[in-house]
């Protein structure tokens, strides 16, 4: 019974719709109307601007922070980074949002924040270096997971390991669709970075 309670609030944690919500009550717009359609820390971003997108992120990290956590809580024996996939299944198709959810690259990072908190600094670090170089959140996204899946087999930790080339192959998925913008040339950047100049735009 507490492992059924345990995995249901974890998906309910992931399952909050952080990007609905503070577009619609802080912006009156939903985000899943513009930009790719998508709910999740990118879409915030290119939609609502910088405060909305660092607002989302760090609610999408907090749920995968939470929901890992939720073992020390009930006081189980449950690995954090298992319970954490019910939070990331819950950011995915979220019960609150018509199971139409992210990507959940922000929510899985909080997962890992709660399991391994000095591997969460390296891969958020080889994420920043790939973005400032890329531009594009979604080739940061899926480019650091391939380093990071290798990278955690120096942790001797095969529920890491496993986790994490799962996610590797879900959230590349999930990308399906930036993978063919990536291809076209058409993919949206990030105002800054590596070669990056500041037009009117952006003024």
């Amino acid at each position: 019974m507490k492992i059924i309670l345990i995995f249901s609030a974890a998906y309910l944690l992931g399952s909050i719709p952080s990007g609905v919500w503070i577009g619609k009550k802080m912006y009156g717009k939903d985000i899943r109307e513009f930009g790719s359609g998508n709910s999740g820390t990118t879409n915030t971003f290119r939609v609502l601007g910088f405060k909305a997108g660092i607002l989302v992120l760090l609610a999408d990290v907090l749920k995968g922070t939470l929901a890992a956590s939720l073992p020390y809580f009930f006081n189980s024996d449950l690995n954090p980074m298992v319970v954490g996939i019910g939070a990331i299944v819950g950011h995915t198709f979220p019960i609150f949002a018509q199971f139409k959810g992210g990507k959940a690259v922000a929510t899985s990072a909080g997962v890992l924040l709660a399991y391994n908190p000095p591997f969460f600094i390296v891969s958020v670090s080889i994420f920043l270096i790939i973005l400032y170089f890329s531009r594009m959140v979604s080739f940061s996204s899926m480019l650091a997971l391939f380093f990071i899946t290798p990278s955690s087999l120096i942790t001797h930790d095969w529920i890491l390991t496993t986790i994490a080339g799962m996610l590797t192959v879900f959230i590349v998925y999930r990308h399906k669709d930036n993978i063919k913008r990536i291809r076209l040339g058409t993919e949206s950047k990030v105002p800054f970075g590596f070669r990056y100049k500041k037009t009117k735009k952006d003024s």
